[in-house]
């Protein structure tokens, strides 16, 4: 069975086509930036279908994860990050238009779909898995299975508020986890902190625009020694601690697995992150060590899981 996965992000769509037999064997890999509209974004996914089944048979499935809230039918009601796209039956439409069985759902379901099959959690029964980029999403695996809720909606913590007085949102409130912990969220505290004066070298590599500051630019200055963009790392790691442990004290899961755009740079957050989180999830002292984790299957996570949904994985 030849599939298609496909992980549609903020900024970039990312496909792969999956060897029948191995769950994680990519045999094809592309991506493009991502388009404003539905039917843009539909037309982009044909022509990714059909860029990544050049040479190889037709697909057998298509799996597509996006960001938003999606229900059992694959239909795309609210992408947040998604321009000029809402209540998209995207299923149904891929399905059409490609003449090929499409699946839609949540695009951190779906990285916690391929973290189950081949990655981090293999076996694991219970697991959260959260993923940071533009947003933050979470794929909650109880009993072995994706948990979705009554209308599929299930697994959106980048949505609860945990500063009143906090950012704006593009979902139309203030405060959210992932206005403060979010991989985007990581590059406005640095450019608030360049505009203050601080971060020098990044901001010399920036041409001196604070604006242009990404995530990546603080993870590479930190990775390099350089302290400022360590105490930015620092700040950013609390606000991710503090969902976490929100996250924690809901679910009691197993373990927790982070993924998505900063996931090679765990290493420099997650000792900050575990240390905050332990003070913070309720009787951190007298509760068993939860494993907090670096995503197995990196960036390519989504658009596996994605393949997986297609298979039907569930």
């Amino acid at each position: 069975m030849l599939t298609i996965g496909i992980d549609v992000g903020g900024t970039k769509v990312l496909g792969v086509a999956l060897d029948p037999d191995a769950p994680a064997h990519v045999l094809a890999e592309a991506r493009v930036p991502t388009p404003g509209g539905g039917d843009g974004l539909v037309e982009t996914l044909l022509a990714l279908i059909a860029a990544l089944t050049t040479g190889l048979r037709p697909p057998d499935a298509i799996g597509v994860g996006v960001p938003g809230l999606v229900d059992q039918s694959g239909r795309l009601h609210m992408g947040p990050h998604l321009r000029r796209v809402q209540d998209l039956p995207l299923a149904a439409l891929l399905a059409e238009r490609s003449g090929v069985r499409s699946l839609v759902d949540n695009d951190a379901n779906c990285h916690a779909l391929a973290e189950h099959a081949a990655g981090a959690i293999v076996g694991v029964d219970e697991a959260l898995v959260v993923t940071f980029g533009t947003g933050i999403g979470a794929g909650i695996i109880t009993a072995g299975r994706l948990l979705r809720g009554a209308n599929g909606f299930a697994g959106e913590p980048g949505h609860m508020i945990v500063d009143l007085d906090g950012p704006p949102c593009p979902c139309g409130k203030r405060g959210c986890w992932e206005q403060l912990a979010s991989g985007a969220a990581l590059g406005r505290f640095a450019q608030e902190a360049a505009a203050a004066g601080r971060l020098g070298a990044v901001l010399a590599g920036a041409g001196g625009d604070p604006a242009v500051i990404r995530g990546e630019d603080v993870t590479r200055a930190a990775r390099s020694g350089d302290a400022e963009a360590g105490d930015v790392l620092l700040q950013w790691s609390g606000w991710l601690a503090l969902g976490l442990a929100n996250l924690v004290n809901i679910l009691d899961p197993a373990v927790v697995v982070l993924g998505g755009g900063l996931v090679d740079d765990a290493d420099l957050y997650l000792p900050a992150v575990r240390a905050r989180y332990d003070g913070l999830v309720m009787a951190g002292d007298q509760r068993p060590r939860l494993p907090i984790v670096a995503a197995a299957l990196g960036g390519s996570a989504g658009a596996i899981g994605a393949a997986v949904l297609a298979a039907g994985g569930t």
